[in-house]
């Protein structure tokens, strides 16, 4: 980078309970061979030994914690609003980075002005062995909106964004409890690409117990929660809307049939009048129904 101007990386870690895991993520930012960056660990209310942990790096980081376990939204966007670099980027507590990670994405940004959202390639490891991602978990570049209407095509770990870029679209939905990164992604590439460095700089973990996908069963009904916003937003063009609609028809009838199946009909009942109207081309405004569905349990 040298005879550039270098532009600084605010760096935003949300961490629960990772006392064995933490450490690791926070070596991987200090062995980075790009420099200007500044580090936040938010530690959304642990309980463990996450705090001495994190004490060992000193002054390197900021370090502020949460009285309360607020969830990984409230954590990042805490993050984010103390932090003051032009660029950001987020790495979870149980991944980690490759040396060469934020060089290769503020190059990126130094090369393409106009862009606002960048990601690497992940290696991807399931219970201490190295997997190969199936098909569907491909990452697409630049227009990523209808791939990542099925499910997540961008990683917190691996993606580096534009602060300006949050500015206009907003943060992390607080209300999410789970698939938070899902509904931003689709906000943001409703509107802007997300460009992929096709080079493995992000280890990600997977399969642990204290992972969300693990905690939250049902995921799917947070997705629905997000489709169901955005479709609402006025923001989508005709294209993006129909394919909203139509992902979003479907995800309703594959959930609610499944909490049919598992005895929760007045659940799956909801879902399936979610999908049932959209099928019959109804707007989205008249999906809401009455009593005796409590809607807000639901999604």
């Amino acid at each position: 980078m040298a005879g550039t101007v270098m532009a600084r990386v605010s760096i935003i870690i949300p961490t629960f309970n990772r006392e064995k895991k933490i450490a690791r993520a926070i070596s991987s930012i200090f062995y980075q061979t790009y420099p200007d960056y500044e580090v936040f660990i938010i530690d959304d209310g642990s309980t463990d030994n996450t705090k001495n942990k994190v004490a060992q790096f000193g002054d390197r980081l900021t370090y502020i914690a949460h009285s309360s376990n607020l969830g990984v939204s409230a954590a990042r966007n805490t993050g984010i609003k103390i932090s003051s670099a032009p660029l950001i980027a987020f790495l979870d507590s149980d991944d980690y980075w490759l040396p060469g990670k934020l060089a290769a994405q503020v190059a990126f940004f130094m090369k393409h002005a106009d862009e606002m959202a960048c990601q690497t390639e992940e290696v991807w490891i399931r219970r201490g062995r190295r997997v190969n991602p199936r098909q569907k978990h491909m990452k697409p570049s630049g227009d990523i909106f209808e791939r990542s209407l099925k499910l997540c095509v961008v990683s917190p770990s691996a993606v580096m964004l534009k602060r300006s870029l949050l500015e206009k679209v907003g943060l992390f939905d607080e209300d999410l409890p789970a698939c938070e990164d899902y509904d931003l992604w689709l906000r943001i590439g409703s509107h802007y690409p997300v460009h992929l460095i096709r080079e493995p700089l992000v280890v990600k973990e997977g399969g642990a117990q204290d992972q969300l996908s693990s905690r939250y069963s049902g995921m799917d009904r947070f997705r629905i929660k997000a489709l169901m916003k955005l479709s609402q937003s006025g923001k989508l063009d005709p294209m993006q809307l129909k394919a909203a609609l139509d992902e979003l028809s479907l995800k309703g009838r594959i959930y609610g049939e499944g909490c049919v199946k598992r005895g929760k009909r007045a659940e799956g009942e909801f879902y399936l009048a979610i999908a049932k109207k959209i099928k019959k081309g109804h707007a989205l405004a008249g999906l809401g129904l009455p009593p005796p569905f409590p809607a807000q349990d639901f999604l």
